[in-house]
């Protein structure tokens, strides 16, 4: 059923959302609203780490039921993103080219296009973010004072994925010892180290990245203490809570990739089942309270609520790209733990 539920959803975005780049034959990117204003038919509003994360859902709907044809628009996505960055694989913001980075690796493991030239370029820029102020990690963007657990997450996991352990431990090292608050165990948003001060925002993905960095180096202890937190403290009823539309529209669908990875890969046992619960339970409130639209379910930005009914509000989270994929992410999460 959730596999079902998956391809639904991934018809849904693919109908409303994915379009050709600037009129440009064999080119698709994903339009960052729906209905579209003038700016998004142009692809105008770039959201280059929205981008990300559709391609990355792109590689989970592969790696659900193989397709030379999504394969096909995989491959053409890839080269968008490269034409409508103006040539580049990378801008100032870590955390983007990290999110860019992980879907790349994927890519490249689904059999893509060649991906190398954009995985040696990201890698180089990531360790360039690397410094010992405030103790290491990387910085949010370049020229900034600010070190969060949005850059250093998925950095981690994408070098330990490289390959490059120490460094992937060194990261995740100083988010442990930094950002996870150690009373409750939530991972704090970051620190601005010109002035020291802690931000002490909760965000459902921060969770996510720091327990996908522990999962990858086998810190058992850490994943299963951060299931743990986000059970208790972002996930009412058992319903990964949301935040919003814009950027927020992904965060509790970055925490729900994760806890379906740990679901799958820790031992049996209350952590595991844990996750198994928050993915699935997600799920089942996310499909319950689409909406019919055209091309497909239309998902809430909140999923223990209803999605608006149609036409939308002007104001409507539910219109951004980020809401719409955050849930496709979060039904594909479900369909692997089926």
């Amino acid at each position: 059923m959730n596999a079902e539920r998956a391809e639904a959803a991934e018809r849904a975005v693919r109908e409303r959302h994915l379009r050709r780049v600037w009129a440009r034959p064999g080119t698709v990117l994903g339009r960052s609203g729906w209905p579209p204003e003038v700016g998004q038919r142009l692809h105008w509003h770039w959201n280059y780490w929205w981008q990300a994360h559709l391609l990355d859902t792109l590689v989970d709907a592969q790696l659900r039921a193989p397709s030379p044809e999504r394969l096909l628009l995989i491959n053409r996505f890839v080269a968008s993103v490269r034409r409508r960055n103006f040539g580049r694989w990378i801008n100032d913001y870590y955390d983007d080219i990290a999110w860019l980075g992980l879907a790349l690796q994927r890519v490249e493991r689904v059999g893509g296009d060649d991906v190398r030239p954009a995985l040696d370029a990201i890698s180089a820029r990531l360790h360039e973010g690397w410094t010992d102020d405030a103790g290491g990690g990387i910085w949010w963007r370049r020229g900034d004072e600010f070190k969060n657990a949005p850059a250093n997450g998925p950095a981690a996991i994408f070098h330990a994925r490289a390959g490059e352990t120490d460094h992937a431990l060194a990261m995740t090292a100083w988010l442990t010892s930094t950002l996870v608050d150690q009373d409750s165990g939530l991972v704090w948003d970051g620190l601005r180290v010109d002035t020291g001060e802690l931000v002490k925002h909760i965000f459902t993905y921060c969770q996510g990245v720091y327990l996908g960095a522990c999962l990858e180096l086998s810190e058992v202890d850490n994943v299963a203490r951060t299931i743990r937190a986000a059970a208790e403290h972002v996930a009412p009823g058992g319903v990964i809570r949301g935040q919003n539309g814009g950027d927020g529209g992904l965060f509790g669908a970055i925490l729900a990739r994760y806890l379906a990875l740990a679901a799958l890969k820790l031992p049996e046992g209350e952590a595991a089942a844990t996750a198994r619960s928050l993915v699935l339970t997600s799920a089942e409130a996310c499909w319950a309270g689409a909406v019919d639209a055209p091309g497909g379910p239309l998902f809430s930005a909140e999923w223990s609520r209803p999605a608006p009914a149609l036409p939308l509000p002007a104001d409507a989270p539910e219109r951004d790209l980020s809401v719409q994929v955050g849930a496709w992410m979060l039904l594909e999460a479900a369909a692997t733990l089926a």
